[in-house]
């Protein structure tokens, strides 16, 4: 019989006078990889930091590798020995891969380091799994996917027993994807357990033995990872945004004669190679890329941050640069943290990208105060009044969104737009997008893992690195691999034709 590693039994949980798990059980087993879905996010955080630390309980119990680590009438506050991988990574800056693993653990003692003797015992570690990774690269040279396999190696060299990983998928590509699943199988077998949480239950179904329901702070079904997801699920809890990617199916495309509104022609860099895209408008293009490497390049060239070594950039047929050409328009991932400026005020904020369409927009307030007046209607009266710190994430959400909707681009580049969202903010996404659409404004989203993109897209184009471009029509959606979010409509889609 396999031991226990994790049970939490009959949780409630409180922050601030607000119950942010209630009645909640779980149970793992070791070398179980067991998923979390989570159709809303209400106590997914107060849950990974009750796994961290023993924090007090207004009811229930927690074990940990079969012993009682915490007590609705007896709080430890110790830490727990849980490892939790996240996209913000844990590993410290300007240190090696050997001294992440084994220096910047529980238990090293030793005063001197021997760096020779560090690649020497970490070498096995990673023949093991079949990854190469230099033992003396620093952590700022890593990529994503070897950051997470570092992380995942420090965990299990410190003798972790139960590895959080969380929401990993939206920041690798497919492919890597696939080699980290292979890593965790080879350490469940070993004993180790995973809890990995995914936004989509296709996700989760690729890996999980078992896959949680979680809404509202609660458990609220459990499925087995070998069967499909019911279709009756998602009427129950995200009928709002499954009625959305139905509704777009039936949206009128652009014509394919239709003059494009942005083209991009032999862009090259050091991973991409003669890249060939073009929007039309009100079009929604998604680009997938299938290497983070790719992603990265295809980001700076999106962003300013790197610029490619040849290629021509159109908008309406005449040159364009990125940034600094308003016709452009880009929004971030998780735009909430990165495009809010909390040293200016909400209007400040909103009236930023404005500059080319009114001069006076900084100096005659009657211009920002008849724009306050004409997007109330959007962003609700009370927003304006308010610190941009107080703001909620769905009220900084419609600020980002609401800022490019008044720069009026001709398109909008939209990197991972529903990366880390719940239901209801993947829902109000939607209806900013779309808002653009609407508009006539092209829309291109950049991601690495398709999640909800694809719901939205009239056109998909995979670029691997070299250049090599795969292009899927909204009719071909049903040839795309099984774990695709909402495949299932578009199947059903195809069967209705």
């Amino acid at each position: 019989m396999r031991r226990e590693i994790l049970r939490m039994e009959r949780v409630t949980y409180r922050e601030q006078g607000m119950t942010q798990l209630e009645n909640f059980n779980i149970a793992i087993k070791e070398g179980e990889i067991i998923g979390v879905v989570p159709v809303n996010r209400v106590g997914l955080a107060a849950f990974i930091r009750l796994l961290r630390q023993n924090l007090p309980l207004h009811y229930g119990y927690v074990y940990y590798q079969e012993k009682m680590v915490n007590h609705w009438r007896f709080p430890t506050m110790k830490y727990n020995r849980i490892s939790v991988i996240q996209n913000r990574s844990c590993l410290a800056e300007g240190l090696t891969v050997a001294d992440n693993v084994f220096v910047l653990r529980q238990g090293f003692r030793k005063r001197i380091v021997q760096p020779k003797v560090l690649r020497q015992q970490l070498q096995p570690f990673l023949e093991e799994i079949g990854v190469e990774i230099s033992s003396d690269a620093y952590v700022d040279e890593l990529s994503a996917f070897e950051r997470l396999v570092v992380e995942l190696l420090k965990a299990v060299v410190a003798g972790n027993r139960l590895i959080v990983m969380d929401d990993i998928g939206t920041f690798v590509s497919d492919r890597e994807l696939k080699k980290l699943h292979e890593i965790m199988r080879h350490y469940a077998s070993r004993g180790v357990a995973f809890l990995y949480i995914a936004a989509h239950y296709e996700d989760a179904r690729q890996i999980c033995g078992r896959i949680a329901m979680m809404m509202n702070g609660q458990i609220i079904k459990y499925y087995s990872g070998k069967e499909p997801v019911p279709k009756l699920f998602y009427f129950q809890c995200t009928e709002e945004f499954d009625r959305k990617v139905r509704e777009n199916m039936d949206r009128k495309q652009p014509e394919p004669e239709e003059r494009p509104v942005f083209e991009a022609d032999g862009v090259c860099g050091e991973n991409i190679r003669d890249l060939k895209i073009s929007v039309r408008a009100g079009e929604c293009l998604v680009l997938q890329a299938l290497d983070t490497a790719v992603f990265q390049e295809l980001l700076g060239f999106m962003t300013g941050a790197g610029k490619p070594e040849r290629g021509t950039v159109l908008v309406d047929g005449l040159p364009a640069s990125i940034p600094g050409d308003r016709r452009i328009g880009v929004i971030r991932e998780l735009p909430a943290a990165t495009m809010i400026f909390s040293n200016l005020s909400y209007l400040d904020n909103l009236c930023m990208n404005l500059d080319h369409r009114f001069e006076n927009v900084w100096r005659k307030g009657s211009i920002k105060k008849g724009i306050a007046r004409e997007y109330a209607p959007l962003l609700g009266e009370e927003v304006f009044w308010k610190r941009v710190d107080e703001l909620t994430e769905r009220e900084k959400y419609d600020l980002v969104y609401a800022r490019i909707l008044l720069q009026n681009p001709r398109v909008v580049f939209c990197i991972q737009p529903f990366k880390g969202a719940e239901v209801e903010l993947r829902v109000r996404i939607w209806e900013h997008l779309e808002r653009f659409l609407d508009r006539g404004i092209g829309v291109v989203i950049l991601a690495v893992n398709l999640a909800d993109s694809l719901s939205l897209a009239g056109r998909l184009i995979r670029i691997r690195r070299g250049g090599r471009q795969e292009e899927f029509s909204r009719e071909a959606f049903s040839r795309l691999p099984i774990n695709t979010p909402w495949r299932y409509l578009y199947e059903e889609e195809g069967e209705n034709r």
